[in-house]
């Protein structure tokens, strides 16, 4: 959520950052926002100016009764009723008034960082860097979707007859592959300093409304309605609410979390031929890795986690590119997005497999998130995350690049970890 004095000093600079977000309304909605500050400001100088005059008769009152003046202190206390009353309106109107300028304020993205450029879609994505070699498959070479069927590793139709579509079951080595890609993704992060963390999958209004997915991504998630709880769409929501409502000392910054859950996700209106198979799903596997920053080296944490996810894919030996994302493709809720994508050899296309981005104090003013320096004073920390890695696009990867007309080589790294060498 962006600070009011943000729109308020740099007004020039908000509308511009909204702008090369295509928000085409920017200008009224900024305005809005200062009006309602406005108002509330002078609600509560209102407010302040009538407890003063009544503090006063208060006091007035209460030496006309020591001097036996009953009747004029009499007198004077009708006019105390008709302030209380006038506060009591005042009150009523500041609360009225902070709630629609937070309910503004929700509903207004990120500012982006000077570097992002401007675009509408993913087509103006910038490419930052291209990885690797893209493979050369044999006549014959078969998408990830046809391949489990042959080596009956991931079933999908079972998955329809147990809950429906995009819930694939993982049987035998596609499910050790699961878990053995799990546990390689932590392991990686914990040699790289991360602390696990195992968070609920379930999360109140309030985690929701923290990090950012309400009220923007509120039709893409689950919600179990009797008990007013949402289903994660990522790690990154939990783990980033356990800092909510806390100041943080800063020595202990830089503080680093990862985590893995299953995600879950609607997914509402994307399906169609491109996302086939474990392209796209209702539920999946994912292992993310959070970190809370101070202001100053925020930018210097992005590229370390850029850099610490596209070590992951070197030692899984797929090709890959980095994409820093356009205005118009971010997220609601970043400042600075880069994305990772392997290629798909079988598929002949990119397939998006990580998104690391800084959200500077975005999340952290929703959160009230904030550290506290040597000189005792307060300030929001900076919050980032990424995906470290999200396992379906991988798992599809990793069997198309990877076949054989005799069967799927496992990548080296995985070995320890599954127990065979192919499928």
């Amino acid at each position: 959520m962006l600070l009011v004095n943000q729109i308020r000093e740099n007004y020039a600079g908000v509308l511009a950052g909204l702008q090369k977000r295509n928000v085409h309304n920017a200008p009224s909605i900024l305005d809005q926002v200062i009006a309602l500050d406005d108002l509330r400001k002078l609600t509560q100088v209102q407010r302040d100016q009538i407890q003063a005059e009544a503090n006063t008769i208060s006091k007035q009152i209460g030496i006309l009764m020591k001097e036996g003046r009953a009747e004029e202190a009499v007198a004077i206390r009708e006019r105390t009723t008709q302030i209380k009353e006038h506060i009591k309106d005042l009150e009523e109107q500041y609360s009225k008034t902070e709630e629609d300028l937070k309910a503004l304020l929700y509903i207004i993205p990120n500012v982006p960082h000077s570097s992002v450029p401007a675009g509408k879609s993913a087509e103006d994505n910038e490419v930052v860097l291209e990885y690797g070699t893209i493979p050369a498959l044999f006549d014959g070479k078969l998408p990830h979707w046809e391949l489990i069927k042959k080596y009956d590793i991931i079933d999908f139709d079972l998955g329809v007859k147990i809950t429906g579509a995009g819930f694939p079951v993982y049987k035998g080595k596609g499910a050790r592959l699961q878990r053995a890609l799990i546990n390689f993704f932590l392991d990686e992060a914990l040699a790289a300093g991360y602390m696990e963390i195992q968070p609920p999958i379930l999360v109140n209004e309030d985690s929701g409304y923290g990090t950012g997915q309400l009220p923007d991504k509120e039709g893409q998630m689950y919600f179990a309605t009797a008990d007013q709880l949402y289903l994660i769409p990522t790690a990154e929501v939990p783990i980033t609410n356990l800092y909510r409502d806390v100041i943080l000392s800063e020595e202990v910054l830089p503080i680093k979390n990862v985590g893995y859950t299953p995600c879950f996700r609607r997914e509402a209106g994307s399906w169609g031929a491109h996302v086939r198979g474990l392209n796209r799903l209702h539920q999946f596997d994912k292992v993310e890795v959070v970190q809370i920053t101070h202001p100053d080296k925020s930018y210097e944490t992005l590229e370390s986690m850029s850099s610490y996810v596209q070590g992951l894919l070197q030692k899984l030996e797929l090709p890959y590119r980095v994409l820093r994302l356009c205005g118009g493709d971010m997220g609601f809720t970043s400042a600075l997005t880069y994305d990772m994508e392997v290629y798909s050899a079988a598929q002949e296309r990119w397939l998006e497999v990580s998104s690391v981005s800084n959200f500077e104090t975005y999340q952290a003013n929703r959160l009230k998130l904030r550290f506290k320096g040597e000189d005792k004073k307060t300030q929001l920390a900076h919050s980032l995350n990424g995906s470290a890695l999200a396992l379906p696009r991988i798992v599809a990867a990793i069997l198309e690049n990877n076949q054989t007309p005799q069967g799927i080589i496992m990548p080296k790294v995985l070995h320890a970890y599954l127990g065979f060498e192919s499928i």
